[in-house]
């Protein structure tokens, strides 16, 4: 009853949505994949972003965290215990709560929900005073390969980074009691003003890395450093489900219709299927799946080992002796397990069901003529509107379902500005991954701020966009050639997404 009960809202909402269309004058554009639309119309279902699984919850600052409306009533418990173990704080070990030991001993955060602030997205230090420091942005660090070993690791998929020898993947500002945290994130900005087409300016700030206070000895002189701020988590489980053949017959890696784009595919280990996958998740499209993700970010992030990432010692290495020899929160049967299969499938489920809201007004005639500029200029490109899940999803009521998430899910060269430098997997230190659009408007009612890209320099949709570069670069031009009022109407459309 529960679940017809939320089906039948979100149908309701959709009619409710379709009313509010209104008439503007029509323009056709043509897409990449040929096919002629007219872009000054609601789409069919397009009100609705995540299918039969978009909320239709009121708009509040907890709208990414409620749960897919045609998740069956029986879930709902899954779900929210999923919830809870997202939201738990770890401790360090031994402790009397041995459910909760293990954090550590170097970590980033103690709770996952401290990184994706309310499901949410993360944001920059404030500044660099302790107090303002941030647990929702951290450094991957790596080295190019020394050895012919590691160059094999590489080129097999086995690894898509070779760790800094030190500090490992990424840095770990925080310790348990009688361990040293790695050191501290330090990020500067210097302006880049830019002149648009009309005349008006604009101030880009160019984030500039470092680490202070290192507490384990220097970094090797060929570290590479990039900076991931967390992504908002709505609509994962729905992006899985999309059929990888669907996903890789967008890819035109050598650009052959000459339309100066030409995503691909990133592709890593997965090890729950042991052989190679699609990446879709992270910004480098490094993770295959929800679950490897989630499973990454318990070892990482928290130091939690699993038995996805079997370390009960977390990131530490072999330089931090110290450091692996602590006592961890593993059992005598599964050492290497602080947090349980059963349970790690638990948070798995929550994140694959975080719903997608629906859209604010995307009839509005300044949102359709946003979303007509938004085809003209070629955001479309990479940013794909429409996709439709398959038929494998662990979650059955995610399949078959038409989905906007804007995103292509592709590897795009986006250029020296936004470069990092640092390859993963197959992705060069150019490359990143389409970001999916949906919800991004609601990112200041969610989270009280609106940081954009990997690393949070954007404070607008519009300064994210004039970042872009590379594959990107005709539609950035595009859009820093329209005059203020065109540029308020795609931002608007971006808005409503």
């Amino acid at each position: 009853m529960a679940s017809s009960v939320r089906t039948f809202g979100s149908l309701a909402r959709a009619v409710c949505l379709g009313c509010v269309l209104l008439a503007v004058s029509s323009q056709t554009f043509v897409g990449r994949s040929g096919a002629a639309a007219d872009q000054t119309d609601l789409d069919s279902g397009e009100a609705l972003p995540g299918g039969n699984a978009t909320t239709t919850a009121p708009l509040t600052a907890d709208i990414f965290s409620h749960f897919s409306s045609n998740m069956e009533f029986a879930k709902e418990l899954d779900f929210k215990v999923g919830n809870g173990l997202f939201r738990k704080f770890w401790v360090s070990a031994p402790s009397s709560t041995k459910g909760s030991d293990g954090l550590g001993p170097l970590y980033n955060a103690r709770a996952c929900q401290s990184c994706h602030l309310k499901d949410g997205r993360g944001h920059p230090p404030a500044s660099d005073r302790i107090e303002d420091r941030s647990v929702s942005m951290f450094l991957r660090l790596s080295i190019p390969p020394r050895t012919d070993a590691e160059r094999a690791l590489l080129d097999e998929g086995r690894a898509s980074i070779i760790p800094e020898p030190t500090y490992g993947g990424q840095l770990q500002e925080l310790a348990i009691q009688g361990h040293a945290g790695e050191g501290r994130m330090i990020v500067t900005y210097d302006d880049l003003a830019i002149a648009l087409a009309d005349g008006e300016k604009v101030t880009l700030r160019k984030p500039s890395y470092g680490i202070a206070e290192l507490g384990y000895g220097p970094l090797h002189p060929q570290v590479m450093i990039s900076p991931r701020l967390t992504p908002q988590m709505i609509g994962l489980g729905l992006l899985e489900a999309i059929s990888e053949n669907d996903i890789l017959a967008r890819e035109d890696p050598d650009d052959r219709d000459g339309d100066g784009i030409s995503g691909r595919a990133n592709r890593v280990w997965s090890v729950e299927q042991q052989r190679m996958m699609l990446g879709r998740f992270g910004w480098k499209a490094g993770q295959p799946t929800v679950l490897q993700q989630s499973a990454e970010a318990f070892a990482g992030d928290i130091g939690i080992g699993n038995w996805i990432s079997p370390n009960p010692a977390g990131e530490c290495t072999d330089a931090q002796a110290a450091c692996r020899s602590a006592p961890h929160g593993g059992t005598e049967k599964a050492p290497a397990e602080e947090i349980s299969r059963k349970l790690l499938d638990l948070v798995g489920f929550y994140a694959r069901n975080l719903a997608v809201p629906a859209r604010r007004n995307p009839g509005g005639v300044d949102v359709l003529a946003g979303k007509a500029l938004f085809h003209q200029i070629g955001c479309a490109s990479c940013h794909t509107p429409m996709h439709k899940t398959g038929a494998g999803s662990p979650d059955s009521h995610l399949n078959n379902q038409t989905i906007w998430p804007y995103s292509d899910l592709l590897l795009h060269d986006m250029g020296d500005g936004l470069a990092d430098g640092r390859p993963e997997g197959l992705a060069t230190g150019r490359e990143w991954r389409t970001a999916p659009l949906w919800g991004i408007g609601l990112t200041g009612l969610v989270n009280g701020h609106a940081f954009f890209l990997h690393d949070g320099r954007a404070r607008t949709v519009s300064e994210a966009i004039l970042w872009h570069g590379g594959e990107a670069q005709k539609a950035r031009d595009g859009f820093a050639g329209l005059g203020r009022a065109d540029r308020d109407r795609l931002v608007a459309f971006v808005n409503s997404l």
